[in-house]
């Protein structure tokens, strides 16, 4: 079972309409041996693979191919290739699924955060802890935090399993994408497996899949610096936080006694208000996770 001799068909056809990409066809008329011979057979007979330039127009490419056959007896067979503009433009046609670019999108969206800051008066330049009177944290409350997310989208030979569990909720370890350091966290990686026909070939890959959400204030946890315990730096070195009683008439006025909520401590966990004087707590930030170089691991998209 065998191909014998092949000839192209006289009427080789393109058509280009206002606002569309043109398209072309070329048609090869077969002879064969026998009626059960393979498509394989007559495709590699021709030699004209997924990609090929026009024999005319050089910016046209082959996409499609078919196979018609007892065309116009059983011993006979024709293809068809249909050729159009590259998908990626212009010189830019990458028809092997693992060579591909990558594709980037983004979307906006928002998310819960605690609320521990507020702008006083107009415009953005006065920021102010979010504390009442008193210097106290008010419990619970939460604003939305703007979120830009980056989606990447790519075909992999093989699955980077070791690199996707330890990339997962690491954040940027220095500026990416516009955004500081500690702005970027990857949320989560997934893939799945997938097959491409490449000149004749199956070829097998993974479509990989990477989302990635910035967010201005960072990552790191936002933590008042407030404790019921304080260092003394004596013996006992750990003692109860306390406050200055100066309620009127107080068989206590003038003394510390236990404070009812925690209090305020400095950078050596020392109380940072003692005397009857009063403010807000310091903001503590702390890093839970590992930090990677987004641009090693992801690039940037091609703007």
């Amino acid at each position: 079972m065998a191909v014998l001799s092949a000839r192209e068909l006289v009427g080789r056809t393109i058509q280009h309409r206002y606002g569309e990409r043109p398209t072309a066809e070329v048609r090869y008329a077969l002879t064969l041996d026998d009626p059960a011979t393979p498509h394989d057979e007559m495709l590699i007979y021709i030699g004209i693979v997924l990609g090929t330039p026009h024999p005319e127009y050089s910016h046209l490419v082959c996409t499609e191919r078919s196979v018609t056959e007892g065309d116009p007896d059983p011993w006979h067979a024709v293809i068809s290739y249909r050729y159009e503009v590259p998908a990626l433009g212009i010189g830019e046609f990458q028809p092997d699924p693992r060579i591909r670019d990558d594709v980037w999108s983004f979307s906006t969206g928002g998310a819960q955060v605690p609320a521990l800051t507020y702008y006083e008066g107009d415009g953005n330049g006065d920021v102010r802890p979010l504390v009442n009177a008193a210097g106290d944290f008010f419990e619970g409350l939460t604003t939305e935090e703007a979120e830009v997310r980056a989606s990447i989208s790519g075909n992999r030979e093989e699955f980077p399993l070791d690199v996707a569990a330890s990339v997962t909720n690491a954040i940027n370890d220095r500026p990416y994408l516009g955004g500081a350091k500690h702005t970027w966290k990857c949320i989560g990686i997934s893939a799945q497996r997938a097959t491409e026909l490449f000149e004749d070939e199956e070829v097998v890959f993974w479509q990989v899949s990477v989302e990635l959400v910035y967010r201005q204030s960072g990552w790191k946890l936002l933590l008042p610096h407030i404790g019921w315990n304080y260092l003394t730096g004596g013996d006992p070195a750990k003692a109860s936080v306390y406050v200055r009683d100066d309620a009127p008439n107080s068989p206590t006025k003038g003394q510390d006694i236990p404070a009812a909520n925690p209090q305020a401590l400095d950078e050596s966990g020392s109380l940072k208000y003692t005397g009857g004087s009063f403010g807000p707590p310091d903001i503590l930030e702390r890093r839970l996770n590992l930090e990677v170089d987004f641009n090693f691991y992801f690039g940037t998209p091609p703007f």
